[in-house]
């Protein structure tokens, strides 16, 4: 049994000194995580990697809300959808009107770089995953753990307890099925 998974066990039992214990051991997996998430959001964002982090990390362990984790695949895959919960609420924030809505922040240094996904765009997808995952749990897990935790198509296969062909067409299935989606959305 490793250091994470005896840890998240004495959590689940309610000691409370265990979540403090986690962090130091988990920490390192999970920035690196969300700093590839971070990566991929558009310059000039308020949100910090670090905090990203320490926010999704007090989702988790939150010692009013008892977690069950099954296994260390288990806490990461809680992980990612916490940082996709995070993110999808930064994003929905920021298009609001009164946080600037769909006002364009231009930073003169560096007008040709390319930006990544809008606010609305990720509120689309989210929405779009939300139907995916109604019509196929494994294909809409998949794409929370690359997407949203920047796992590699192996890494996700083992955090889900499938065969990486079978995560290779459960992908290639919801890639397609976003596409269509978030096409007939605009």
């Amino acid at each position: 049994m490793s250091d994470v998974t005896r840890i998240l066990s004495a959590i689940e039992q309610g000691d409370p000194q265990a979540a403090s214990q986690l962090l130091p051991l988990a920490y390192d997996e999970l920035r690196r995580l969300a700093a590839q998430k971070m990566a991929q959001e558009k310059p000039g964002q308020t949100l910090q990697a670090t905090a990203l982090v320490h926010d999704a990390y007090l989702r988790l362990v939150d010692t009013e809300n008892a977690q069950h984790w099954n296994s260390r695949g288990h806490f990461f895959a809680a992980a990612a959808e916490a940082m996709r919960r995070i993110l999808i609420e930064s994003a929905r924030g920021k298009a609001r009107e009164k946080r600037g809505g769909d006002w364009q922040r231009v930073d003169f240094e560096k007008l040709d770089v390319t930006t990544s996904v809008s606010p609305d765009q990720l509120v689309a997808l989210d929405d779009a995953l939300e139907r995916l995952l109604a019509l196929d749990r494994l294909a809409g897990e998949l794409v929370k753990l690359r997407y949203f935790a920047g796992l590699a198509l192996d890494q996700a296969a083992v955090a889900l307890s499938v065969s990486t062909a079978t995560a290779y067409r459960h992908w290639a299935y919801a890639r397609a099925w976003l596409r269509s989606e978030l096409l007939n959305d605009m």
